[in-house]
């Protein structure tokens, strides 16, 4: 990975494993090279619950997406989602000695690196440290410090914790499947990534993304993220809602919904019926399209609700003019944007992670493959930022190793020119 920009993300899902292989083309987007999925047989509601049945769907996958692109997989961007998932805001402040010198990177490095220091109810670590906006000498609101003079440097920074288990978990079920999880990032950011535009980011937007076990949420504004959450349903528990309520089979529960389900059961006419063979022989079993929207639509709502409130939580309620943007396996339902409009009042459309990829592999471009697209994107990015702070490393090794070949030819002039001194003051000469 490190002579091409080739990334990996590796979406660690409820109902699907997804490796997805990327490179960025000449004009700046994303290229997808391949892409393996393997049914995700150890994941419940995000959490690892079975390494074993978990590292057999990775190799499952990776080894599909590797035989389609032609590129051996050895490092990934892994994604982490579950109930456990918290954020919280905190402040952090550094006071600088030098102030000739510029506010630099590593300044911003400092802080962030401070950050993980904070003490957490035990079992829990801090997943990810985001600056949102710096404050230098009282002077507030400042997106980009660097290049600043300034003493204090503070920075308001939005703190992703998680649980400890959690992740050692995971990084255990992509070590064992012979990979090398460069980095584990949470999943509505990657999401995010795929989905959302810059404009929408700055005038405030709300991610939902509607996954097989968990509903993902992340709150952005100003450009800076705000709160994110992630809410313990996802589209599983629609499925096991159908399977009660029309006392059938999971696939074929799993079948109705994606085929006839919709969001909104009035949308549907009262005389459309499904017939569903029977078991081992026995009758067919007759199901009413309506009834069947209305399970969806009632298990729908309370993941609609549960959104609301953290968007009403996270106070920025009134401030989020791009509304909502509907993302996930979960978005596919039909008639979903109508019902969060209705059940919000905020304007909605369908996430679809085509934003930066170019040509060709349109099928990656289902809003269910939005958080495995938004780990490449991520990868990417982390990519072009090392090489950038790697090209500055090896301009201040050059300085140095040419200082230092300076000072040893001084040294050996020096010591030249004391030899023949001492010669000449010889009394026998």
């Amino acid at each position: 990975m490190e002579n091409s920009a080739i990334i990996v993300g590796l979406d660690i899902g409820t109902t699907k494993i997804c490796a997805i292989v990327g490179k960025r083309n000449e004009v700046g987007k994303v290229e997808i090279l391949g892409m393996g999925k393997s049914e995700s047989l150890g994941v419940m509601r995000g959490v690892v619950a079975n390494i074993e049945k978990t590292v057999n769907s990775i190799k499952e996958a990776v080894a599909e997406a590797e035989n389609k692109s032609n590129v051996v997989i050895e490092e990934v961007y892994v994604g982490i989602a579950g109930q456990h998932i918290k954020s919280l805001q905190h402040r952090g402040m550094i006071t600088r000695t030098n102030t000739t010198n510029e506010i630099s990177q590593t300044d911003i490095d400092a802080i962030i690196l401070d950050m993980y220091k904070l003490a957490m109810p035990p079992g829990e670590e801090i997943i990810h440290v985001i600056p949102q906006e710096f404050i230098i000498d009282n002077e507030q609101g400042i997106k980009e410090p660097i290049g600043m003079s300034g003493i204090r440097l503070e920075a308001n920074c939005h703190i992703i914790t998680g649980l400890i288990t959690a992740a050692r978990n995971i990084q255990k079920c992509v070590t064992k499947a012979g990979l090398k999880p460069v980095d584990l990032v949470l999943e509505p950011l990657a999401s995010a990534e795929a989905v959302l535009t810059e404009e929408e980011k700055e005038a405030g937007v709300v991610l939902v993304d509607i996954g097989g076990g968990t509903t993902d949420v992340a709150i952005f504004q100003d450009g800076i993220i705000r709160h994110t959450a992630v809410i313990p349903f996802g589209g599983n528990v629609i499925t096991e809602d159908i399977k009660e309520g029309c006392t059938i089979i999971r696939s074929q529960a799993e079948l109705l919904k994606i085929k006839f389900g919709s969001a909104l059961a009035k949308q549907m006419k009262d005389n459309e019926i499904v017939s569903i063979p029977g078991l081992r022989g026995r009758e067919p079993k007759e199901i009413s399209v309506k009834n069947l929207s209305s399970i969806i639509q009632a298990r729908m709502e309370e993941i609609i609700e549960n959104v609301y409130y953290e968007i009403k939580n996270s106070g920025f309620e009134k401030k989020l003019i791009a509304g909502i943007v509907v993302t996930g396996g979960g978005s596919q339902l039909k008639h979903i944007t109508q019902l969060v409009e209705y059940i919000t009042g905020m304007d909605t459309r369908i996430g679809y992670p085509n934003e930066h990829l170019g040509q060709g592999y349109d099928e990656v471009k289902s809003p269910m493959y939005a958080t495995g697209v938004g780990l490449v994107l991520k990868g990417m990015h982390e990519y072009d930022k090392a090489r950038k702070g790697n090209k500055g490393k090896a301009t201040s090794l050059a300085i140095e190793t040419t200082q230092h070949r300076g000072n040893w030819f001084k040294y050996i002039f020096e010591k030249g020119k004391e030899f023949l001194n001492d010669e000449t003051d010889d009394p026998k000469l």
